[in-house]
């Protein structure tokens, strides 16, 4: 049997974002195989069998990989778009161009969404992709393969509509899917892609869009089918108030209570944004241990509202941050995120109390693991974890001058990302990918966005 190879990181400030928040100033942490074996103050044991790698990480802070828990990766090809425009329309400004997709343009645009996650820090991301026009390939397998191949572990939400524009719907008809033939692709691709294990590198969720895209019924057959295969469930919840209004309009209840009547609440359930909550829902997603993906600049960006974190943090709400799709959020970087999310939730009614520095690095860690299912894993560094790690560059003249590595990496400019473990091995070197050509990655996304646009053009 060959022995697990070691790499020992030593000199580094490190912020474990463990129950008890400990930190060192200066310590080491040993990596083996694909988990984290020690860390703590100070250097190295001495005496360790089998290194092959030792890093110098002095003027570095070393954090768990971030955990990014909403993203559409298809909409790298159109960012810039509909810039003006609240929810509703800006979704009906960019769904004939969304039809257009097909397996060419959504492998480009998972590869570059990717690309700007992990060399900005994140170790683990979630695709919810939901548009699956008729003919257009094979889509689901399209975005596994890129996350494969990038080396970034991976959650697919396998999204779903069936509310095209006849059923009153927003997307157009060719774009939606039946109820039979969504619950059965999403069968298979579970039951061809999602990985169990402790280290897997691949999951699948059953995810439906939303409500106003969405049927009762295939809500309803998506909880049975989700918890039938054992996986769990995402979709879009309380993102604005004209939701609010549709569900009263359509279904004669909130959002929330919606949600609850078609069987998703639930531990095994996360939902994205979460922003016109009152405290009765709040309650609700507490009682029932149901997650949330925090969305700040997207939120912004739509001019959806502020979600109510603290309140949501308080009650036990298990809550995560997400990028949310490029065409609201057009950055595609989640390090962002931890100073939006901050600085949006201090403008609400906690004002400085709303978030500290150090709540923040959890929400993009520990809280996006736990919103996940995957808590036991990954999102903080203790021995025994998967070896989900980023080290931070803290001593250049953007961080120099801050003495607190954690509110610096929060509060200051985009740190720069010197390294980047999945599983144990560097994707990110130096702020470039090791996994990936990024300046083909630009030429191939660039050149799949100009054919897009002229696809939809010629509707």
């Amino acid at each position: 049997m060959e022995a697990v190879q070691r790499i020992v990181i030593e000199n580094c400030a490190i912020a474990t974002v463990d129950a008890k928040d400990t930190e060192y100033a200066s310590g080491h942490l040993v990596l083996a195989g694909h988990r984290i074996e020690s860390l703590g103050a100070g250097g190295a044991p001495e005496g360790l069998e089998n290194v092959v790698r030792r890093i110098d990480a002095t003027g570095h802070l070393a954090t768990p990989g971030l955990v990014n828990t909403h993203h559409h990766f298809y909409q790298w090809l159109t960012r810039g778009l509909a810039t003006d425009q609240n929810l509703f329309h800006w979704l009906v400004a960019l769904y004939p161009t969304w039809a257009r997709l097909d397996e060419p343009m959504v492998h480009a645009a998972a590869r570059g969404s990717l690309a700007m996650m992990a060399r900005g820090g994140v170790t683990t991301a979630v695709d919810h992709h939901y548009v699956f026009p008729r003919g257009s390939g094979d889509l689901s397998g399209a975005v596994i393969r890129a996350a494969r191949d990038m080396g970034v572990r991976f959650t697919l939400a396998r999204g779903s509509m069936d509310r095209g524009e006849k059923d009153g719907g927003l997307p157009p008809d060719f774009a939606v899917e039946t109820i039979e033939d969504a619950l059965a692709a999403t069968e298979e691709t579970v039951r061809q892609h999602h990985d169990t294990s402790f280290d897997a590198m691949t999951r699948v969720a059953v995810a439906p869009c939303s409500p106003f895209s969405v049927s009762t019924e295939l809500m309803w057959q998506s909880a049975e089918l989700a918890r039938g295969l054992g996986v769990r469930l995402h979709t879009h919840g309380s993102e604005t108030v004209e939701e609010e209004k549709f569900c009263h309009e359509l279904f004669g209840r909130g959002p929330t209570d919606y949600f609850e009547s078609t069987g998703w609440l639930g531990e095994d359930v996360w939902m994205a944004h979460c922003v016109h909550m009152d405290d009765s829902d709040i309650a609700a997603f507490a009682r029932t241990g149901t997650g949330v993906a925090h969305c700040p600049s997207s939120n912004a960006r739509l001019a959806a509202g502020i979600a109510r974190v603290p309140d949501l943090l308080a009650a036990g709400v298990p809550v995560g941050l997400g990028v949310d799709g490029t065409a609201s959020n057009e950055s595609g970087e989640l390090h962002t995120e931890l100073r939006n999310a901050l600085l949006v939730n201090r403008l609400g009614p906690h004002r400085e109390a709303a978030l500290t520095v150090r709540q923040a690095l959890r929400l993009g860690t520990h809280g996006g693991a736990r919103v996940l299912g995957r808590a036991a894993e990954i999102g903080s560094l203790e021995p025994g974890k998967l070896a989900d790690l980023v080290l931070w560059r803290m001593d250049t003249l953007a961080h120099a001058s801050i003495a607190d590595p954690v509110a610096a990496l929060v509060l200051g400019a985009p740190a720069p990302v010197t390294a980047s473990f999945v599983n144990g091995r560097q994707i990110v070197e130096g702020g470039r990918l090791r996994t990936a050509d990024e300046d083909e990655i630009a030429r191939t996304t660039r050149a799949q966005a100009r054919r897009l646009a002229a696809i939809a053009a010629q509707d």
